[in-house]
């Protein structure tokens, strides 16, 4: 039989799993949930203390209790991202791009596209407002470009995956930010990827995909093409792209 706390933690799961409470938001305070669930104050604080423990919720003292994360999938990851380090993060990263790339292109909507598009061009104007990428406004806009890509493949699983390591991805678009003029930033991949995804073309989507990776994987070797560490290329799939192409 279903327990009032467990009848609780499915509800409180459905509103973040539905997006009706976001990933990074706070949640109702206790005297709002004991309203809207029609249970008890310890009901709520035993669903709600379940839900930190798995990851899905953060009490944070003082403040309140936030989602941190938006399925039990994605906590898993998110208690594991914790001892990842930011280079193993970018090859799952990039990995997901890249396969969401191909993918997308094949089953995408003309929703899926309307969004890619609108989020290009709004990153497009973020740019333009700042040249330079630096601005939490650019971040962003690429951030959303880099999700509507990942929706428009229709894989739940993936897009699940993707948004577990968003933090990561964040954190790796602000790096590229502050370490390339703004010139490489609108280097054309993004628009190159988001026109092989307009066409149906899943291996020009790819091969744009795998531009992009070599513009994010010198950025975090330290510099241009040529100027990382000697081996590092191995570090990254051996340096192969599409086809067996150097990277």
């Amino acid at each position: 039989m279903t327990t009032l706390v467990q009848q609780t933690i499915e509800r409180i799961e459905r509103a973040i799993e539905s997006g009706h409470w976001p990933l990074g938001e706070k949640i109702p305070a206790e005297g709002s949930l004991v309203e809207s669930f029609g249970v008890g104050r310890n009901t709520v604080r035993e669903a709600v203390r379940a839900l930190c423990h798995t990851g899905l919720l953060e009490a944070r003292r003082g403040d309140g209790t936030y989602v941190r994360a938006t399925s039990d999938l994605n906590a898993a990851l998110q208690r594991r991202l914790r001892h990842a380090g930011l280079p193993h993060i970018l090859q799952v990263r990039l990995a997901l791009e890249r396969e969401a790339a191909a993918v997308a292109a094949v089953h995408r909507g003309e929703e899926d596209l309307a969004r890619i598009l609108s989020a290009l061009l709004a990153r497009r104007r973020a740019l333009e407002a700042d040249p330079r990428g630096v601005g939490p406004e650019f971040v962003d806009r690429d951030l959303d470009f880099h999700r509507a890509v990942v929706a428009a493949s229709g894989n739940p699983l993936l897009v699940d995956l993707y948004e577990s390591i968003s933090e990561a991805v964040r954190q790796s678009i602000e790096a590229l930010a502050a370490r390339w003029p703004g010139e490489v930033l609108g280097s054309g991949t993004h628009d190159d990827l988001a026109d092989a995804i307009a066409r149906r073309d899943p291996e020009a989507a790819e091969r744009a995909a795998w531009a992009h990776t070599r513009i994010v994987r010198e950025t975090h070797e330290g510099g241009r093409e040529g100027s990382g560490a000697p081996g590092t290329a191995v570090a990254w799939r051996h340096g192969n792209g599409p086809e067996g192409e150097a990277t």
